[in-house]
């Protein structure tokens, strides 16, 4: 290794070398351990490889003085043969060892971020809604890449180095002492001149580095934001394209600005360090030299003095800088056990009961819920905050009770806020009750098995998310063995196979990220189709015409009756016109049932039901008496499942 690349390595770890005062947590060192066990094999054979690697590396230096020796002293060919043909020897073994040595090493690492991530990301799948409503989307990535891999470089590499420089360091010092230890106190000596211009040097393109990251970390923000579908609508729409332009000019050109300083500072030090190296050499020769001339060295001690020179400033800077990698690593363990720490708020049973075939009724007993506070779903670090907000466990749900009996449709109305959607979060087991129960035939969700829930029940929201991928893949996350002729069916029911047989890749459509592809209903139309191939026995639609088109609004609501023909429904609606001929009608007020009945009922209450129905469709009775009315399919007399035809009823 020569100094050019010893003044690259000292740099290296200067830069990187940011000094943090934490204590060693034995419990974080049992932790990693126990991710290490399982690879305890090959780590042992890494290390064994380090050791003889590092023993090598020295004996080359000592053999190259040897074979000096032997030319000054004029010994017989062979042996100058044999010792060269020993180095070619050692250096073919260097390199087999180092092959061997960098596949143990990346073996070692790539499987500790595979069963790092595996764990972080099935953990945080089975975090509650509450928690990815305040995560930061990349802050959670971060702990998933940056965080596993800074962890898993304490395997890779900070162990296996600080094994063999230390090895490599002990074995450079005792031959260099055995040969000249004054040598060796000048060479000693002269070690200030690397590491402490180094660690100056070093902090200063740190700051830079890390300004340059800022830059580079806001500039990725905002193309990822301007990027996206619905952010480039909102630029051309209401933004100043040239203002974002000059924006982003000016980030990229500091990080440009930075660069150049950046290079040129490392290359002046380099350049420095290279020369005091030359310099160090030439004491080495000269002083070497001085001793050899007198008889008091062999000429073949000097050449491998200044070899082992070269051997011994990386060992001694790598190791200056040690203690920070190390620390470095375990705060990078810390983070991602910080999220395996949280525990899950909605848990499963040890031994959980599955809903009971047949129909399935849902029932609302004395429920009251308040929203988790953030202390208990999340971490200030993953929502980027000194502090975690302290508002929440205030109470939403008071006393809700009800019961839709198999295969009737209960609706929610109400004015926006005023608990509808939590009331239906509160079915699927998105959230659980603080008090009372939520049972699904009977049965408590909270003794029921997840799968068994996502088997019962399907859900259509008014966002319609779809993921960016194929019309396929977006519709057998509901069912993943479906065939084709299952997924035309259910896109023929939702009013949508026209539409997907007429595009080019048909099913294997990409349909952009969000669905952003289709229009709003279409997508509706997709996650219907998508419930329909679930088969739920238990259907809830939140607000699922929402934002929608009359035409859009009719298409959808065909739909929607298609799928809750025979079902027991949940329905959440702003549109009276939607729940007309519900069989029961719950008006939700300040989190309370304050009214429920019949359409008919409610109306002849003169309550609150009363003062909506008279704002929406008073005007709109006159003007248009005829209007629409979305019916469940056994009250409306409609054909059987699969029958031509809208599904609604005047």
């Amino acid at each position: 290794m020569d100094m050019e690349v010893t003044a690259w390595m000292s740099l290296h770890h200067a830069m990187n070398a940011e000094d943090e005062r934490r204590p060693f947590s034995r419990a974080t060192l049992r932790r990693i351990g126990a991710f290490a066990r399982p690879h305890r094999t090959r780590l042992v054979r890494f290390l064994l490889l380090s050791v003889v690697t590092a023993v090598l590396a020295v004996a080359t230096p000592v053999l190259a003085g040897r074979v000096v020796d032997a030319i000054v002293q004029g010994a017989a060919l062979a042996v100058v043969v044999g010792i060269a043909a020993l180095i070619a020897v050692i250096a073919v073994a260097e390199a087999g060892l180092g092959i061997a040595t960098r596949w143990l090493s990346a073996r070692i690492g790539e499987s500790l971020i595979l069963d790092l991530r595996t764990a972080v990301f099935d953990h945080v799948q089975r975090m509650p809604v509450a928690f990815f409503t305040r995560t930061r989307t990349g802050a959670l990535v971060s702990r998933l890449n940056n965080d596993v891999i800074g962890a898993q470089r304490a395997f890779s590499d900070t162990l296996s180095g600080v094994v063999s420089n230390v090895v490599m360091l002990v074995l450079t010092l005792a031959v260099m002492i055995g040969l000249s230890w004054q040598i060796t106190l000048l060479a000693l000596l002269l070690l200030p001149v690397f590491v402490l211009p180094a660690r100056r040097m070093g902090n200063r393109l740190a700051s830079m580095e890390r300004e340059a990251a800022d830059h580079d970390a806001a500039m990725s923000t905002q193309m990822t934001e301007r990027f996206s579908a619905p952010g480039a609508t909102l630029v051309k729409l209401f933004g100043r394209p040239a203002d974002e332009s000059a924006e982003f000019a000016a980030r990229a050109t500091r990080v440009r600005d930075i660069g150049v300083r950046t290079a040129m500072v490392q290359w002046v030090f380099v350049t420095t360090l290279t020369l005091v190296s030359a310099l160090a050499l030439a004491v080495v020769y000269g002083l070497g030299g001085f001793y050899a001339l007198r008889g008091q060295l062999a000429a073949g001690d000097v050449v491998s003095l200044a070899l082992l020179l070269t051997r011994l400033y990386a060992p001694l800077t790598a190791l200056a800088s040690a203690r920070v990698e190390v620390m470095s690593a375990l705060v990078s363990f810390e983070r991602v056990f910080e999220v395996l720490d949280l525990v899950p708020l909605i848990r499963e049973k040890p031994r959980p009961r599955r809903v009971p075939d047949g129909p399935v009724g849902v029932e609302f007993d004395g429920v009251r819920f308040a929203y988790p506070t953030a202390e208990a779903v999340s971490l200030a670090s993953l929502e980027e905050v000194a502090k975690l907000d302290t508002r929440g466990g205030v109470e939403v749900l008071h006393d809700v009770s009800f019961r839709a009996e198999p295969g009737q449709m209960v609706a929610l109305v109400g004015t926006s806020g005023a608990g509808k959607s939590t009331i239906a979060s509160l079915v699927p087991r998105l959230y659980d009750v603080d008090a009372g129960a939520v049972r699904l035939s009977g049965v408590d969700v909270r003794e029921l098995s997840f799968d068994s829930i996502r088997a019962t029940l399907g859900m259509v929201t008014q966002d319609g998310h779809l993921f960016h991928d194929s019309i396929r893949a977006n519709l057998v996350l509901a069912r993943p063995g479906a065939g084709d002729g299952e997924l035309w069916d259910v896109l023929r029911r939702a009013r949508l196979a026209d539409l997907v047989a007429s595009l080019a890749e048909g099913l294997d459509t990409i349909v952009g990220e969000r669905g952003y592809r289709l229009s709003g209903g279409e997508r509706q139309r997709l996650t219907i189709a998508r419930l329909l191939l679930a088969r739920p026995r238990v259907v809830i639609l939140d607000e699922a015409t929402a934002h929608l088109d009359s035409t859009s609004e009719a298409a959808v609501q065909a739909a929607l009756t298609e799928a809750m023909d025979g079902r027991t429904a949940v329905v959440i609606a702003h549109r009276l016109s939607t729940v007309r001929a519900a069989d029961l009608i719950l008006v939700i007020e300040d989190g309370r049932v304050a009214e429920r009945g019949t359409h008919t009922e409610l109306l002849a209450l003169g309550g609150r039901y009363e003062e909506f129905y008279r704002t929406q469709f008073e005007q709109a009775d006159t003007a248009v008496p005829d209007r629409m009315v979305v019916m469940p399919p056994q009250r409306a007399g409609l054909a059987p499942s699969g029958g031509d035809g809208p599904r609604w009823a005047r």
